[in-house]
């Protein structure tokens, strides 16, 4: 609250939490970063007590249950860029999410009746 008992409120979007707020000050993940079209999905066992998480933690992590690429989680989160890269670190450093490549993932690659439909409307341009 400010002196004039004000909050610090969005009447549309709640409550405001500044991005270093929710990453603890952390602006990079430990380790390799998370470049926007990587593909990542959560993996390995529940949980547990590893990690003391914060329900942003939890968002991502249920955001990965099947693979994603990590501009679409943060926009499906609605979070900012940077602080679900941190997050998707520390989930990362947890063993609960991996990057996968992106021939791995399951319907990666467009059909070839998608790929001559893209081309069709290229060439009417």
């Amino acid at each position: 609250m400010s002196s004039s008992g004000e909050r610090w409120l969005d009447r549309d979007a709640g409550p405001l939490v500044r991005p270093y707020a929710r990453t603890r000050g952390r602006t990079r993940p430990e380790g390799e970063g998370f470049e926007l079209i990587a593909v990542v999905v959560a993996i390995g066992g529940p949980v547990g007590d590893r990690l003391r998480y914060s329900p942003d933690h939890l968002r991502i992590l249920r955001g990965c249950a099947r693979p994603v690429t990590v501009a679409d989680l943060a926009a499906d989160s609605g979070l900012p860029l940077g602080v679900v890269r941190v997050l998707l670190g520390d989930l990362r450093d947890e063993g609960l999410v991996a990057v996968v490549a992106a021939a791995a993932v399951e319907g990666a690659r467009p059909g070839t009746g998608v790929l001559r439909e893209v081309l069709n409307g290229l060439r009417a341009l």
